[in-house]
C-alpha cells in the first residue's frame, strides 16, 4: 500500500467540507466479537493540517467520508438510496433488501435516504426493519416531508410523527422538504413550514433540516437563502451540469456552508448501460479500465463541494462495485485526460439527443409557465433511453402539478419569445409541439389516476397511524 498518498492543496478544497481516510492499520481480527474475521481498520486524513481519525469494522474495503460543514458530522461519501429496493412478485423483496442495507452499513455506509413516496410507503417500513438489532446506532437516517400531502400546519406534525413510528426511532437525523420548486416552496412557507422545522429541531425529533430540489436555478438560490439549512439535495451528473440547480447551484450551496447530497448521479441507471455503442467505445479506449457506473460516480465525487452521493442500489454486484469505488474516489483526483474523456462522452450524448438543449435557461421564464429546459430534459431522456419506462412518470409528476409546478409543454402559446432568447437557436415553439405529442398523449387519463393513487396512499397511511394509536392505548 502506498504510504505517501497524493496531497491536496488545502486552498483547493472548501475548509471543513470534506474528510478522506486511508487504511493505516489493518488485519487485526476480532477474536470474540467478530468470529468471521472482519478486519479492524484505522483511517487517517490525507492532509497534513487535518489529523482526526476514525475506526470501524468491515470486510477490508475502505470507505471515504466527508464532513457536514455546519455540524462536523462525518458522512460516508456513498449513501444508500432506498427508492429502488429489490423487487419480488410485484413487491419489495424484503429479506434481500434488508441484507443489502445491512451489508452496506457493515461496509462503512452511514447515510440512508428514504421517503414516504418511495415504494408507495413501504420504503420507510423496510428501512425501519433493517435498522433493528443495533444497526440504527450506526447510521444517519434521511427522510422527507411530502409537500403534496400537506394541507395545513397540523399535517406536518402528523406526518413526522408517523415517520418516527415507522422508522422505529425517536429522531430523524436529516429531514428534507421533498422535491421543492418555486411554487411548492411558496405553499409550504405560507403553511408555516419554517416554524415547524424550528419546533421539531427544538423538540429533538429532527436533527438537521434540508430540502430536495427539482426546479430552476433562481428558485434554488432563493430557497437556500431563506433559512438556516444544514444541507440540501440536488440532481447532479455529467449530463445535468446546467439542468435544475446544476454546477452553479452546487457551488452556491457549498459556498453557504450547506452539505450537498447528490441524487440521480447516474440518471436513474441510464448512464450505466447498456450505453450507446459510440459511448462505450470512448470508455473502452481509456487507459484505466472502469465501468460506465464508476466513471459517472467518480466524476460527481471529484467535486469537493459534494458531501454524499446517493445510489439506488438493488443488485449485489452493483453494491460491491460502488463500495469499491467509494473507497478511493478522492476529490479532485481525476486527471485532465479523465475529465476530457467524460467531456467527450457528454458531447456525444448531447449529439445523440433529440433536442440540443443545454439547459442554460435563457428561454426562461416562459410567459405560459412551461418549464422549457425541464420538458426537454425528460423528452431527450425518453428517446435516448427508450427502455426506461420511468421518464413519462417523471414528466407527469414534475410538470403536471403533482410534486412540482404545473409546467408541461402543452401550456405553450407559441408566442416565440423563447426562440428569440435561445443561444442555440432552437425552434422551441415547434419542439414544444413534439414534446406534447410524445409525452402528453395519455395525460388526461394518467394524471387523475396518479393523483388518485397518491390520495389512496395518503389515506392508507392515516388509517394505519390511527390503528397504531388505538393498539398503543389498549
Amino acid at each position: 500500500m502506498n504510504n505517501n498518498p497524493k496531497k491536496f492543496c488545502p486552498r483547493q478544497i472548501p475548509p471543513g467540507n470534506w474528510e478522506v481516510f486511508r487504511p493505516r492499520i489493518c488485519r487485526e481480527k476480532h477474536r470474540s466479537s467478530n468470529p468471521v474475521g472482519q478486519q479492524h481498520i484505522l483511517y487517517t486524513r490525507h492532509t497534513d493540517i487535518l489529523t482526526d481519525q476514525s475506526i470501524y469494522t468491515q470486510e477490508g474495503i475502505p470507505m471515504l467520508y466527508r464532513t457536514v460543514p455546519k455540524t462536523g458530522d462525518r458522512l460516508s461519501i456513498l449513501g444508500f438510496g432506498c427508492m429502488r429496493l429489490p423487487s419480488k412478485s410485484g413487491g419489495i423483496d424484503e429479506d434481500r433488501a434488508i441484507r443489502q442495507i445491512r451489508h452496506a452499513i457493515d461496509s462503512g455506509v452511514n447515510y440512508l435516504d428514504t421517503a414516504p413516496a418511495y415504494h408507495l410507503g413501504k420504503s420507510e417500513q423496510i428501512l425501519g426493519k433493517a435498522l433493528q438489532n443495533g444497526y440504527r446506532e450506526k447510521v444517519r437516517i434521511a427522510t422527507k416531508l411530502p409537500h403534496w400531502e400537506v394541507r395545513n400546519r397540523a399535517d406536518m406534525d402528523r406526518i413526522l410523527s408517523g415517520q418516527l413510528k415507522t422508522l422505529g426511532t425517536d429522531q430523524i437525523d436529516y429531514y428534507l422538504l421533498h422535491s421543492l420548486s418555486k411554487e411548492s416552496w411558496e405553499k409550504m412557507k405560507d403553511l408555516g413550514v419554517l416554524e415547524f422545522l424550528d419546533q421539531a429541531k427544538a423538540a429533538g425529533t429532527i436533527k438537521n433540516a434540508g430540502f430536495s430540489f427539482h426546479g430552476t436555478l433562481s428558485a434554488f438560490k432563493e430557497i437556500v437563502d431563506a433559512y438556516d439549512w444544514q444541507f440540501c439535495q440536488i440532481q447532479y451528473n455529467f449530463l445535468d451540469e446546467n439542468n435544475q440547480a446544476g454546477t452553479e447551484g452546487l457551488r452556491y450551496a457549498a459556498g453557504k456552508n450547506l452539505a450537498v447530497m447528490i441524487m440521480e448521479p447516474l440518471r436513474g441507471g441510464n448512464l450505466t448501460g447498456p450505453v450507446p455503442d459510440e459511448i462505450q467505445r470512448i470508455w473502452d479506449d481509456a487507459p484505466v479500465k472502469r465501468s460506465a457506473a464508476e466513471w459517472g460516480l467518480r466524476w460527481v465525487w471529484d467535486h469537493p463541494e459534494v458531501t454524499v452521493v446517493l445510489s439506488g442500489m438493488n443488485n449485489e454486484d452493483h453494491i460491491e462495485e460502488n463500495l469499491r469505488t467509494a473507497g478511493s474516489a478522492l476529490p479532485q483526483s481525476l486527471t485532465a485526460d479523465d475529465l476530457a474523456r467524460v467531456g467527450r462522452v457528454k458531447e456525444t450524448y448531447h449529439r445523440l439527443m433529440k433536442v440540443g438543449c443545454t439547459g442554460c435557461g435563457y428561454c426562461m421564464p416562459c410567459p405560459a409557465g412551461v418549464d422549457i429546459p425541464g420538458c426537454f430534459a425528460l423528452y431527450n431522456a425518453h428517446h435516448l433511453f427508450p427502455k426506461d419506462r420511468s421518464t413519462r412518470f417523471h414528466y407527469i409528476s414534475r410538470h403536471w402539478g403533482i410534486i412540482g409546478d404545473v409546467s408541461y409543454a402543452g401550456l405553450c402559446r407559441q408566442c416565440g419569445k423563447c426562440a428569440k432568447a435561445c443561444p442555440q437557436h432552437l425552434p422551441i415553439p415547434k419542439l414544444m409541439k413534439d414534446v406534447k405529442s410524445d409525452m402528453e398523449g395519455m395525460m388526461c387519463v394518467a394524471v387523475p389516476v396518479f393523483k388518485g393513487g397518491l390520495w389512496c396512499m395518503n389515506k392508507t397511511i392515516k388509517v394505519r397511524a390511527f390503528f397504531s394509536r388505538e393498539k398503543s392505548h389498549d
